[in-house]
């Protein structure tokens, strides 16, 4: 009989959940609430640049073509190096090979020309000052196109805090204001989310225009100021 009871001790033992579940907490409010999205922009200097290059070639063939492009890209990019551009900052963006036609009006038809092959890639400047020589410096060593350039903070981390920290701020003062106007003394945070923010778009100078204006001097450089921005959605109670 005392077997028998530490056996069934034993099972109920053994049936007794192990897995813990953490409680969800809900904050609840019981006066009206403000629900606000701020935005907040920090502006300083950038200390990082990026722009795209490359080359276009044509040909009669696609492999004469594709030939051509890779041995002039592989002299961009061998210069690039030169200048100091670490391998990591280089990187190919895109290869596009595409037939060419040319539309005879005589015939109302179109006539194969050849092949045209690009080959772009992404170089990331970590000394901005030299970002002039470098971009005047890949046009001359055979690049027939340059996008950008776009500017940036290697690492915003320190920026965004302060960012966050001016949204905040905004915020409370804005839901403090509806609540004195509806007639509380002032408001409790209940909930904050960040949201996503666009880039802008860069401005793009290609072909030969840019080739003519490299030509003539260094590139000249204005760097400015970049935004770092953050969107904050909070929600506050009103509170007597």
């Amino acid at each position: 009989m005392k077997n028998m009871m530490l056996y069934a001790a034993a099972a109920v033992v053994a049936f007794v959940p192990t897995t813990t579940f953490a409680a969800e907490i809900h904050i609840e409010a019981k006066n009206p609430v403000v629900e606000l999205s701020v935005a907040e922009v920090i502006e300083s200097a950038p200390d990082t640049a990026a722009f795209s290059t490359g080359v276009e070639t044509s040909a009669p063939t696609a492999s004469a073509a594709l030939r051509q492009n890779s041995a002039e890209v592989a002299n961009v990019i061998a210069q690039l190096k030169k200048l100091g551009i670490a391998a990591k900052d280089i990187q190919t963006s895109g290869i596009n090979l595409n037939a060419e036609y040319d539309y005879v009006q005589a015939t109302q038809k179109n006539r194969f020309k050849g092949y045209r092959v690009s080959n772009q890639v992404q170089v990331k400047i970590r000394d901005i000052a030299k970002l002039g020589g470098i971009m005047d410096s890949v046009v001359a060593s055979g690049a027939t196109n340059i996008n950008g350039p776009w500017f940036s903070i290697d690492n915003d981390s320190d920026v965004k805090k302060a960012a966050r920290a001016a949204a905040l701020a905004s915020g409370k003062a804005q839901a403090e204001s509806y609540a004195r106007a509806a007639g509380f003394s002032g408001v409790r945070l209940l909930s904050v989310s960040e949201g996503l923010v666009g880039q802008p778009m860069p401005y793009v100078k290609t072909g030969q225009r840019m080739m003519a204006e490299a030509a003539d001097a260094s590139v000249p450089i204005a760097p400015g100021q970049v935004g770092t921005s953050v969107v904050l959605s909070l929600q506050y109670e009103m509170v007597r």
